[in-house]
């Protein structure tokens, strides 16, 4: 295939007798006349040794090569960073992780910018690589094809499948003597077994079937796990199909409008997915200059059924959803129950009901149901709104038995507080946490609190107790746990002016929060409190908290695609 260069990016660096300082650089990397004379391919890959989720990103990338060559382009590759959750979990760490989105987004698109590449491929593993790397591709806006580097597969320990979250519970079961030092011992040593990011429907998997969803992925790609031998080719067969968007001007605002998103939101919720899908899509929308709040998302998981049983509130991982018929198989039944918008468009350039045409139902699994038997008749994840959360707030309810909680509040100004209440087992049944100061621009970073939410559970508080943060959760987070609550804390909102004792009422039923204190108790609070100033004053996590907007819009750092005056792909 040949194409036309005049109108590519990359035209600026390959075209025109001024540019042969520029070609001269690519004759020192071996490229011939005909390879700069074709359409440049951005192929970047969040590869690293930061942890298993990003170890085979690389060989991935690097097979992607031949698709991009075979369909008439020349890949260029690069690499970004990864903060990776699981290690940067509960510790001064995670407030590197959600500004690390950022980052990745901003290191694509200046790599892209600064070497007028014409068309994007990315591979992400680790949970705030993939939002960011889409994140890129819609701002940049030229074509684009996303790609999962895959699960990890289950541990096995006591004859049962484990993930990393059961690590994380047993250091709460050790806390309470019921978990000995050589049983945790011999758990942890055994519960990544390999390659690839974290097993259950948490973040990363989360974030990889809404690639799926709105259209940036290849059909049934995503959940292929990272150590199967099939991944190369899908590899191959993303960079064919990026070649084929670039053909057809096909791209990334093309394929994910209004309903785009909403099918996102749609698997999701039917998925019983991470709560930072509720951040990560709105940051991905304004992108677009797509008004996508969270309480749109809360909208739609209000409406959709659960059905697929995942942990961490169901038995199965991503492993077992790919055998059971991918995403693809949820998305089935979701679309012939009116739940999707089928004539979505994708990067196949087939739209998403074309898409689903030749997928058949299942029978002989029970991982997923059909939207007429789901698990719950909505969604396993809930938006929330009242006194104690104007702006908003969510909660995963997917495996759990009680969706009302009433009781006296405990605060703590940080997680470590916090955790270390747990660990000398204050917590007494029936209170709700709270875990202020820890949103977006008061923690700053808006970090996950895995660590404490799974050593309650750990302890068996998990359904006896609630938290409440204005920070989020790990998508392996468990329990009564309310998360993104706005305005945060730092802002002066509602939750910095809670008091031990208080009381607090959640009925996610209702889709409610409330803090049950007079309105001229309040006001004398309020009249009292002072802004807190937290101990980063430089650097990057100083930078983010200047820019941060509020958790229900993203927590983005720019006005997005509404405030542009240009879009790359057309310089």
């Amino acid at each position: 295939m040949t194409f036309d260069k005049s109108r590519l990016p990359s035209r600026h660096v390959t075209v025109g007798p001024e540019r042969a300082p520029h070609r001269s650089y690519y004759y020192a990397m071996g490229l011939t006349a005909e390879d700069i004379a074709r359409p440049f391919v951005g192929v970047v890959s969040a590869g690293n040794d930061s942890a298993p989720c990003n170890t085979t990103l690389d060989a991935q990338a690097d097979a992607a090569r031949e698709g991009v060559i075979r369909g008439g382009g020349t890949p260029r590759r690069f690499n970004t960073i990864t903060v990776t959750d699981g290690i940067a979990m509960g510790h001064q760490g995670m407030k590197s992780s959600l500004v690390s989105r950022e980052v990745i987004a901003d290191s694509v698109e200046l790599s892209m910018r600064g070497h007028g590449y014409d068309a994007l491929l990315a591979f992400a593993g680790c949970d705030k690589s993939l939002p960011g790397m889409m994140m890129a591709m819609l701002r940049l806006n030229v074509p684009s094809v996303f790609v999962y580097g895959g699960s990890i597969l289950p541990g096995r320990f006591e004859d049962r499948d484990v993930t990393v979250v059961d690590v994380f519970e047993a250091v709460g079961q050790f806390a309470a003597g019921a978990c000995p030092l050589e049983r945790l011992t011999a758990l942890e040593k055994v519960a990544c077994p390999g390659h690839g990011a974290c097993g259950g429907q948490f973040t990363a998997n989360t974030m990889a079937c809404v690639a799926e969803a709105i259209g940036l992925s290849l059909p049934n790609s995503n959940m292929m796990p990272a150590p199967y031998d099939g991944r190369a080719g899908l590899a191959v067969a993303a960079g064919e199909a990026v070649m084929a968007c670039l053909a057809a001007n096909l791209r990334p605002r093309d394929i994910c409008t209004w309903q785009a998103f909403e099918n996102a939101a749609t698997v999701v919720a039917a998925t019983g997915g991470s709560t930072n899908a509720a951040l990560h899509l709105p940051a991905m929308a304004n992108e677009a200059g797509i008004d996508f709040t969270l309480f749109d998302v809360a909208e739609i998981f209000k409406r959709t059924p659960y059905i697929a049983d995942l942990k961490p509130g169901g038995r199965y991982v991503a492993r077992d959803l790919y055998a059971a018929g991918g995403i693809y198989m949820v998305m089935k039944t979701l679309l012939e129950g009116g739940y999707l918008h089928g004539d979505c468009r994708t990067v196949t350039g087939r739209t998403l009901a074309e898409n689903l045409s030749d997928v058949r139902w299942n029978d002989a699994q029970d991982v997923i149901r059909p939207v007429a038997n789901p698990i719950t008749p909505t969604g396993g994840v809930v938006g929330l709104k009242g006194s104690l959360a104007p702006d908003g707030a969510i909660v995963k309810v997917a495996g759990m038995k009680t969706l009302q909680f009433s009781g006296p509040a405990r605060v703590f100004d940080c997680e470590e507080d916090a955790f270390a209440a747990v660990e000398v087992r204050t917590i007494r049944p029936g209170e709700v946490i709270v875990i202020r100061y820890e949103g977006p621009k008061g923690g700053p970073g808006m970090r996950e609190m895995l660590s404490t939410t799974a050593a309650l559970y750990g302890l068996g508080l998990g359904e006896q107790v609630a938290l409440i943060t204005d920070g989020r959760f790990s998508g392996g987070t468990r329990g009564f746990c309310i998360g993104h609550v706005g305005p945060e804390a730092a802002d002066g909102g509602p939750i910095a002016l809670v008091a031990d004792g208080d009381t607090i009422r959640i009925d996610a039923e209702a889709g409610t929060i409330d803090l049950d204190v007079a309105d001229d108790e309040i006001a004398r609070r309020r009249a009292a409190w002072t802004p807190r100033v937290n101990a980063y004053q430089s650097g990057a996590l100083w930078r983010f908290a200047q820019t941060v907007g509020p958790a229900y819009r993203g927590a983005v750092t720019h006005p997005g695609a509404r405030a542009e005056k240009h879009v790359y792909a057309d310089l």
